[in-house]
This record gives C-alpha cells, structure tokens and sequence, in this order.
C-alpha cells in the first residue's frame, strides 16, 4: 500500500506533556482531545495529527483507504502519525476514515478500529433532560448499548461490507477525575478506553469498536478523592452471577409476541376488575428450575391451573445476597442474573400474558445497599445517596438512602419504575417498604432525624418522587398497576395525585394481615373475646383501595408456616387455613398469597429450600390447594366479589356481632346487583340450625363450602334452602342452615 504523501510543514499538533502523561495513565478527563485525529489547518495543505495509546506495542500503523502511516512512539504508549486531510464538501478539509495495525513484541499483530474517532453517541437535549431530571426512557440513554455504523472501511476489523459493530458506554459521575471502562476485551486494563466528559452534565461518554454483547466490563473510575476504584454499571442490564460483580453487555433479540394481551391492557382498569395474586420467589420455588425459562414452563400452567390472575415476584432485579429475596437491589435495570438473562425473563412474561396471566413485580426504590461494586459513594461523593448523615441511611437495614431531591437520582428511579413496565410489559410493580420512604423519623430515636423545612416528619422530597412515578407510570403505561406496601395510617395513598394524594392504584392491607392472623392464633374457645379483630378491619375498608396479603413477611423468620399458625390438631388446623381461605377471598379487596400457603405446607418458607411439593402426596395438603383453585374459580365468575371493592355499595353486614358462636354473615354486591352471602364460623363447634339473615325470599343455594369432603373436611352440605319471610337482624327473610366448623359457606340466590 502507497503511503500518503506529507507536506515537509505536517508536524505534529504539539500537546502539553503533562496531558500526554494523563492520556497515557488514562486519567485525563477528555482523552479525545489528545487521541483520535485533529485536522491542523496551519499546514500546506491542511493535514491530520492521529494520536493513538497502544501501550506495549513494537510498531503502529495507521491505515486510510489511501495507503498507511507509520506512527512514531511519542510517549508511554502514545504513538502520533501525520497524513493529508481528505477533502469534503466545499473543499473542506476533513478526517480520512482509518483503522490501526499493531504490532507487539511477540509478534502479534491486530488491525481494529479506535474509539477515539467518534463523535459522542449522546444528544444535547438527552443531556438537557437528564440534568433536569425529565428523561422518562432513560435507559435508552445511558448505560451500555450495542451500535453500529456504516464505515467505508468495513468493520472495526477493516473488513468490507460489513458494519463497525461496538457498544457505546455511558455514565454519570460528576465529581470523578477520570473514568476509564474495562472488561474481558481490553484484559481489565483501562487506559486505552478512557472516557470523556461531557461537562457539566456529570455523564462520561465513549464508544468502543469490537466490544459486543455478551461481554464483561466494569468502569474505572478516579474518584472525587483521587482513589481508583471499580464499579458496576448503575444502568447495566444484566449482571455476572453473584457473588462475581462485572457488568455485562446486553442487545437483546427477543421479539414479542404478546400484542393482544398489551392492547387490552391499555384498554383495561385493573383496579376494577378481578384479582388474585399469587406471590413468588423465584429461586425458591422449585429447585429444579434453572433458568426463566424453565421456570415459565413450569410455573405458568401451575398458575393457570390454580385459577390466580396474576403472579407477583419478590425482586427480580440484580442483588448480591441470596439472603436478601431481592430486597437489597445492587443492579436496577439488570434482571437477576442467577436464573438467566433478559431475553429469557421476557420470555417468562410473555408466556404468562400468553395464559392470560398478568405479572407483578416488587420494586425497591427505597434503600439501597453498600456493597463496594455499586452505587454507594459511587464517584466518592454521596452521589445517588442522601449526603445528610440524618437521612441518607437506614439503621436498621444497615443500607443507604436515595437522594430523592436531586434530579438526576429522582430520575434514575422514576425511569427505572417506566423500564420495568416498558422494556419487559410487567403489568404492576409493588412497591417495598413506602413508609420508609414517607417518614424522616421512620425507625429513628429523637436526635437521629431533622424534621423538614415546616417542622413535621415527612420526607417532603421523597413524597414528591412517589407521586411522580406513579403519575408518570400510569400516564406512559394505561392498564397497569403501581401498588403500595405502606404499613401506617398516611393518608391518601391511593388518592390521585391531582388531589394530594400519592397515585398508587392499590395498598397492602397490613392491618387486615395482622388483625386476622392474630385472630387465628386464639383457640377457638378464646375467640369470642376477640370479635372485634376479625371485624374491625370493615371499619375502615374504604379508606383506601385494598390488596389483602398472606405475604412472604409472615410465613418466615420463626413466625411459622400458614398451617402451625392454626391452633388445635392437624384436623382443625387444615380447616383453620380452608376457612381463613373463604374469609379473605369473600372479604372487600384484591387477594394475595404466598407459595405454599396454597398447599397448606408444615414448614415456614426457607429460601434455600423449594415450597414441600411432596406434601401434595397427602389428601389433606391437595384438599386445602384444590379449595384454593375453586375459590379463584368462584371468584372470577361472580363480579360481585370485586367490581365494588372499593365502596360501600359492595358489601352488607348481615350479622357482624355473632361474637358468642364466632360466626360472621355478610353480603357481597356486584354492581350489576348480583349477591354472594357468605356464613364463616371461626369456631370449633358446628352449628347445625344456625339462622342467617337473607336479602330476599325465594330459594338459595349452596355453591362452595370448604368443609366439602374434596377438601379434606367432614362434608356438611346445605340443601334446598329457603328463605322465610320475618325479620331478623333487620332484615325481612332469613334461613336456617348448616355452618360446619371452622368452615365457610357461600350461598347464592336461585334465580
């Protein structure tokens, strides 16, 4: 090949030493002033300076379609070569597209493109956004992405009619001296793929040739303090298995096949309809599941089959200790990698959508943990963490807590909120630990908090945030839910926005959780002394918009499995879980349990162990799990269980005071006027001539009772049931029936 001719006058654009020095170390914050190529328009004619840091080469080259360049070593490992400047429109001199071969000491030799010659891959209005905390698809922006460029060089490696192919990395980092991005295509070492920075912005920019998806990288990053440190990609999408750290490059391939599904959900209110929840952790519940995959083919017609209309996952985004169920989130934007990568996740939500299946996911924006690999003190600063010492931890989670003032960190989570809905159609995200969130002096002693800029206790910056992802996700995303784990009485959780309230759709009912199971605790024969717990939760049901949960948080850490919370003999115990079944289904609000209940298993949950599917060789385990299929089955065919959740106009009390028998009696209304009453007798005894107040004459029928033989229980049935004119508890017609013990009956008029 020709080499270009050069002008005796092309030297070199001269550049500072100290600067060749940092370019050299990759710790210059913008390395494509120095390397990549300079047009220098005091030579005759006009040239080109191409500097380029090849540390430990023998020889370099600089290729152009015009023939080559030698270059000449310079300093540690920076090589410069001068050569014309091509001709552009108007006669303008601009840079000849080029690649470089090098040549090592044991003879190795490789041609490949230079990340120095590129133009940032970020726009000035992205930048804008961002700083202004306004990006809604921020990981569009910022983080790893795969590109490609047509060249008239060919591909990084020069061969023709293909594209450059790389991957554009970005980053925000506003008080780090310098960046530098490293991984398995550069042997960890960095100073060759140093990255630039892009002002004031706070985000560092480059684009490296040859690097595809699949590989490992991590950033380099000079801190505020002068320190190197190694760090996680905040906006990575998928993550090496735990307990490794590296990021990993992602382009995904996966088409989506669930169009349908999407186009009804943007056309549906959730909220209004039916909902039965079947919450999940993933790794735990069967062991033999090794990747999404795997776990779609064997969950998703469990799921079907049980009747449940939605699955909702414990944390599915990249955390490092197994031990934390998700709850201490170290990757946002990457799914846990322990079981796959995204594209398999993605399958696992389209075969749920496929089902007719909607997918919840828990969503942690409230804490964050330490680990040194990931976002605390992530450019040596508090940067995505509260600086305050008085707000910015968790003490008793031991973990950090976000900065929800600043911009860019509100739109970090704000858009990780839309990711989750978007990128992967998750249909709802369940959002952890509100009250954290909401409170200054959540978990704190007097002295340990600074009350807000008007004197009270809440988090003003933080209740701005959680409006805002709920607005924003409802307004991009119609026909999802956001769904609230708030454990106080603040008010308005599920009130719009627009009116002052936070924008969830739903609430976790804790009080409802926690009356209830310790209802169940008493022995029957104390009951009665504790009516007003089973009843109580009525007082205030419409205060907000209700999910009942039987979550994970009371099937673990000592408090026994659902089962052992039930006093009295085997018996009276798988009736005691049957009969908790029928309240919660029959009671106002959406319904959720945890795997296992379902099967009513002996053993609490154990993370490290799969939910005790062989104690469905036992009749009485598959009695309580075929109850529950039957009940999601009930509940779905009689809107009069959920289209009036959420007002008075849904639900009777037909006796409500039966404290001497424990025995509740109520109405549930469907907004077409369709009724369901429904008898639960929380004693040990069973009433055999019990009188139940009825809304109208005429015939009723029985259409599930849990004591059924099926389900493992003595099978008492009513039969040819009728209402007799004359008033009892205010009403004009009642009935007597057979209420069994610890057993529910609904009975539906005939028409």
């Amino acid at each position: 090949m020709n080499t270009p001719n050069i002008s005796k006058t092309a030297v070199p654009i001269e550049v500072n030493a100290d600067q060749l020095d940092a370019v050299s170390n990759g710790a210059y914050y913008n390395p494509h002033e120095i390397l990549g190529a300079h047009i220098n328009e005091n030579t005759e004619p006009a040239s080109v300076t191409i500097r380029v840091l090849r540390p430990f080469a023998k020889t370099v080259t600089i290729i152009t379609q015009k023939g080559e360049v030698e270059a000449i070593h310079e300093h540690n490992g920076i090589f410069v070569a001068t050569m014309p400047a091509a001709l552009g429109p108007k006669c303008k001199a601009t840079v000849p597209d080029y690649r470089v071969r090098t040549t090592y000491s044991d003879d190795t030799t490789i041609v490949e493109d230079e990340p120095y010659r590129y133009l940032p891959t970020i726009g000035d209005i992205d930048m804008y956004l961002f700083g202004e905390g306004r990006h809604e698809r921020l990981w569009e922006l910022m983080g790893a992405h795969v590109m490609r460029f047509d060249d008239p060089m060919g591909s990084q490696d020069g061969t023709k009619g293909k594209p450059v192919v790389g991957t554009s990395f970005k980053v925000w980092a506003p008080n780090a001296h310098a960046i530098q991005v490293v991984g398995d295509f550069n042997g960890w070492d960095g100073r060759r793929h140093a990255m630039r920075s892009l002002g004031s912005t706070g985000i560092w920019e480059l684009f490296i040739p040859g690097v595809e998806s699949g590989m490992l990288y991590k950033y380099k990053i000079l801190n505020a303090y002068g320190q190197w440190e190694l760090k996680a990609d905040p906006m990575e999408r998928s993550h090496e298995i735990p307990p490794r750290t590296g990021s990993v490059v992602v382009e995904s391939t996966h088409k989506w096949n669930d169009d349908a599904w999407m186009k009804k959900r943007a056309s549906t209110d959730p909220h209004q309809g039916a909902i039965s929840i079947y919450e999940v952790n993933a790794n735990s519940w069967r062991k033999d599941v090794h990747n999404y995959e795997e776990l779609a083919d064997k969950l998703i017609p469990y799921v079907k089959e049980m009747g449940f209309t939605h699955i909702e996952f414990m944390p599915l985004a990249q955390y490092p200790f197994l031990g934390s169920w998700g709850y201490q989130v170290t990757g946002y934007y990457a799914v846990d990698s322990r079981l796959g990568t995204p594209d398999q996740f993605k399958y696992l939500v389209e075969k749920a959508h496929e089902a007719g299946i909607g997918v919840i996911m828990d969503w942690v924006p409230a804490h964050f943990p330490k680990d040194g690999f990931a976002l605390g003190r992530f450019d040596g600063t508090p940067l995505y963490e509260d600086p305050d010492p008085l707000r910015g931890e968790h003490p008793d989670w031991g973990t950090y807590v976000f900065n929800f003032g600043r911009n860019e960190v509100r739109n970090f989570l704000v858009a990780n909120a839309l990711y989750w809905l978007s990128e992967y159609h998750v249909d709802g995200l369940r959002v952890d630990a509100v009250s954290s969130m909401l409170y200054l002096d959540y978990s704190r002693k007097d002295g340990q908090w600074r009350p807000n800029k008007f004197g009270g206790r809440e988090n003003l910056e933080a209740i701005n945030f959680i409006q805002e992802a709920n607005a924003t996700a409802y307004k991009n995303n119609p026909g999802i839910m956001m769904i609230a784990e708030e454990s106080t009485a603040y008010p308005g959780v599920t009130a719009p926005t627009a009116n002052g309230g936070l924008g969830y759709g739903l609430k976790w009912n804790m009080g409802w959780m926690h009356d209830t199971l310790e209802y169940l605790k008493e022995s029957p024969i104390n009951r009665r002394w504790h009516h007003d717990e089973i009843t109580f939760s009525m007082v205030y049901a419409y205060s907000e918009h209700y999910v009942l949960p039987i979550s994970h948080d009371e099937v673990v850490y000592g408090k026994g499995s659902l089962f052992t919370k039930m006093p009295g003999d085997d018996w009276q115990k798988f009736a005691g879980v049957r009969a908790l079944f029928a309240y919660q289904w029959a009671h106002p609000g959406k319904n959720l349990t945890f795997m296992g209940n379902e099967i009513a298993q002996f053993a609490e949950w154990d993370y490290n162990n799969q939910i005790e599917w062989d104690s469905l060789n036992w009749d009485d385990h598959k009695g309580v799990q075929r109850l529950v299929a039957d009940l999601n089955k009930l509940y779905k065919e009689n809107e009069a269980f959920w289209s009036q959740d959420f007002t008075p106009d849904g639900f009777q009390w037909l006796t409500s005071d039966d404290s001497d028998h424990n025995t509740l009696s109520f109405m549930r209304i469907g907004k077409d006027g369709e009724q369901v009453v429904v008898v639960v007798n929380f004693s040990g005894s069973a009433w055999d001539n019990y009188q139940v107040a009825l809304p109208q004459g005429s015939r009723w029928t029985e259409v599930l009772t849990t004591d059924d033989a099926k389900y493992g229980g003595s099978d008492i049935h009513n039969e040819n049931i009728v209402a007799d004119a004359g008033p009892y508890h205010s009403r004009e017609f009642s009935a007597n029936i057979k209420v069994p013990a610890l057993g529910a009956v609904f009975l539906k008029p005939e028409n």
